[in-house]
């Protein structure tokens, strides 16, 4: 019994050591400690219970049919196990993560690209203090003066003084 309970999950302490941000590091050595004691306690208990001997009960009880009557109840009494309703739940949030987490590096995969290629545009470029401004407005067209937004740029017009 011992030996089914324990194989049902098996925790990767090492990995989740490393994910574990330093001020926790007091948490999760306790929780840690705690669950090797209940694992070690689990494990220390026999696969299953220790048999009764009825009949020596049976020899040392002075009332008759006391025994026979608990042996009856013991033999008919079932220890129900909770039903794993959080399993499937679990397993889906761990999907679920899965997928956001690849998704995340792909959408950061393409941002290293654009990163990259912009970089590469910067490596590439004529020094700033070697440009003129035609230069300037072909590598970077967001500095383009716009006559047709800001006709009278850098004045402003008559009417707004």
């Amino acid at each position: 019994m011992a030996a089914r309970r324990v194989a049902l999950k098996a925790i990767d302490w090492v990995a989740f050591a490393e994910r574990v941000p330093p001020n926790q590091r007091g948490m999760f050595n306790a929780l840690k400690t705690r669950t090797d004691a209940i694992s070690a306690k689990l494990a220390s208990l026999p696969e299953t219970p220790a048999a009764i001997d009825w009949s020596y009960y049976k020899t040392a009880v002075a009332k008759a049919g006391m025994v026979d009557e608990f042996e009856k109840k013991f033999k008919a009494l079932k220890v129900p196990e909770p039903a794993d309703t959080h399993t499937s739940s679990i397993s889906a949030q761990e999907a679920e993560a899965n997928k956001n987490a690849v998704s995340y590096v792909e959408g950061s995969k393409a941002r290293i690209a654009q990163y990259e290629a912009e970089l590469d545009k910067f490596r590439n470029m004529i020094p700033f203090d070697q440009m003129t401004i035609e230069d300037l407005n072909d590598t970077f067209p967001e500095t383009k003066l716009d006559k047709v937004k800001n006709p009278y740029w850098p004045h402003k017009p008559i009417s707004e003084l």
